[in-house]
Parts: C-alpha cells; structure tokens; sequence
C-alpha cells in the first residue's frame, strides 16, 4: 500500500500541528490521539496533568503501535509545558464550546503557521488555565440532543480539517 517504514515516517516532514492533552482521563482516548497523529503525519502530541502516557496498555491497546511513531512529552502541569516552549511561536486553539467559540467551518488555518490545538478532559473541558492561554475556541456543529463528541472523535475531525485546509 505504499506505507513508509517507520523509520522513513519519524524522518518525514509532518503538519505543524502539536495535540495537546489537557487532563485527559482516558487512556483509551489518548491511544487514538495517537493512532489519529499518526495517520494524518501531525508533528507531536504533549500531554498534561493526569492525561496517561505510554506505555500504559490501555494507551497500546488504541494506539495500535503509532506510539514508536509519533513524537510525545509529558509535563504536569500546562505552566511547565509552556515553560519548556512547548507553545513558542503556536498559535493556541481550543476545541471548546464557549460563548466565544467560532464553528470549525467558520475557521481558516494558516498554511504553514504552527497551531496547539487543545482538548480537554471527558467531564471537565478544556481547562480555564489553557483557555487563558488561547486566542481561539473553535466548536465542531452539532445537531443532536447532547451536544457533545468524544475526544478521540473531535481529534480526528479537527487533524482533518487541519490537514484538508493547509495541504495534503
């Protein structure tokens, strides 16, 4: 299928586009940020707070061996990662439902620019420290009852559109 050897796929170029995990509690969820970055050549994924990380085995069991090929770190807390710039030059969005948030069809990626895109925890969000950091929230439209998608699902709409409107 003409898939890259690991090795080739660590060495290419990927979309500048870090997943940031804000207090994510699912493990399960964090393998398929994983298996998500993987798929569509996004750059890192940087955990935060009690998001898990490999190589937890419900991490593994999603992930599908993307974790060997994904850039990761790890920080306790948002201030330590943006400490270690992990957010330099980014421009720092939210996939959030507030009373600011514009819908994702609405929104125009820079080609080129480096985003953060911010996913929160299951229950909670994205967290106020991370909002306060942000110059966007972006919402995906929803016409159900809940309005609400897994994480895991709002990662891989966001990493596409992402992709779709800056070049594949």
């Amino acid at each position: 299928m003409g898939r890259p050897s690991l090795d080739e796929f660590r060495e290419s170029n990927k979309f500048p586009l870090s997943i940031v995990l804000d207090n994510v509690r699912s493990a399960l969820n964090v393998g398929s940020a994983f298996r998500t970055a993987d798929a569509f050549a996004i750059q890192r994924i940087i955990c935060i707070g009690i998001t898990a990380t490999p190589p937890h085995r419900e991490i593994l069991k999603t992930a599908l061996g993307s974790t060997d090929s994904v850039e990761w770190s790890y920080f306790s807390s948002l201030k330590e990662a943006a400490e270690n710039g992990c957010f330099d030059g980014h421009s720092c969005i939210a996939v959030e439902q507030t009373s600011n948030s514009v819908h994702l069809s609405d929104f125009k990626f820079e080609k080129e620019r480096p985003y953060a895109l911010f996913f929160g925890n299951e229950v909670d969000g994205v967290s106020e420290e991370a909002l306060s950091i942000c110059t966007h929230a972006l919402e995906i439209p929803q016409f159900g009852t809940k309005h609400s998608l897994n994480v895991s699902v709002c990662i891989g709409i966001l990493s596409w559109e992402f992709v779709r409107q800056t070049g594949f």
